[in-house]
């Protein structure tokens, strides 16, 4: 994800640089540049166009400023990219009409606080241009939970979550339809009925996922069901691979509300 934050001030600038970096600390494909002079962020951006290179998703905007204003440079970016997201920052209220007329995702007066970034960041415009792995976020430390868009994901049965945080923890392994069922339904019998069971389950799955537009993060073959670890965003992958001890995240509990997930529980406790 390309991120350009303009203003000719330098300490609003550096300032809402950092609050940025801060609410995307989980984003590893976030890349965020400041601009003190418009001209240089258009042609950053231009120079992205030439080279066929990923186009800037987001533009943080202050309208205040000499030479070319927020809203010109806003202009000039929409025509580069019609799917980017601004957001104008200012200290000034009487623009927000303006900015409405514009389509911004966002209109922030300054100063700008973190929360008012992630709410607009939440929200914005054009929400596809975001990377799948910087939509998608799992939480294992704790109780299992996987939040779309930083809002969390919902299922019609508690079955389907839990078949989702099963193919998490293989991190890309193919599992079998009749791994998963023995795993899902340990003290059951399989049978014709299970399976239509498990279906079901799988159907829900892929449901919920569309909804949200994150069917990416899986991958379906016959009698075959695997995550896609690069498509999504974890803690336990980031803990395992970032090595012993270098994160404070794990705190002694994982997919806590899971029996099968005890052995890997005791296996992270020796990592730290």
């Amino acid at each position: 994800m390309n991120i350009l934050i303009v203003d000719d001030e330098r300490l609003p600038l550096e300032s809402l640089k950092r609050t940025v970096k801060s609410v995307c600390e989980k984003a590893e494909d976030a890349t965020i540049l400041g601009f003190m002079k418009p001209g240089d962020a258009l042609e950053y951006a231009q120079s992205l166009n030439k080279t066929g290179m990923s186009p800037v998703d987001l533009a943080f905007l202050d309208i205040e400023m000499a030479g070319m204003n927020g809203l010109e440079l806003a202009k000039k970016l929409k025509e580069l990219n019609g799917k980017i997201n601004v957001v104008f920052t200012t200290g000034y209220s009487e623009y927000a009409l303006d900015a409405h007329a514009m389509y911004a995702s966002g209109y922030l007066m300054k100063p700008v606080s973190e929360s008012a970034v992630m709410e607009v960041m939440d929200n914005l415009r054009h929400p596809g241009s975001l990377s799948l792995k910087e939509r998608i976020r799992v939480q294992t430390f704790g109780n299992f939970e996987i939040y779309a868009d930083n809002k969390p994901l919902n299922f019609s049965r508690s079955k389907t979550k839990e078949l989702l945080a099963y193919l998490v923890l293989r991190r890309g392994a193919r599992c079998s339809n009749n791994e998963l069922t023995a795993v899902i339904w340990e003290s059951k019998i399989d049978s014709a009925a299970l399976q239509s069971q498990f279906r079901h389950l799988v159907f829900d799955l892929r449901n919920t996922l569309q909804s949200v537009n994150a069917e990416d993060i899986l991958v379906k073959q016959r009698g075959y069901i695997a995550i896609v670890p690069d498509n999504i965003s974890c803690d336990m992958y980031d803990f395992i691979d970032a090595g012993s001890g270098t994160l404070k995240n794990y705190i002694g509990e994982f997919m806590s509300q899971y029996s099968w997930a005890e052995s890997t529980n005791a296996y992270l406790e020796k990592m730290i």
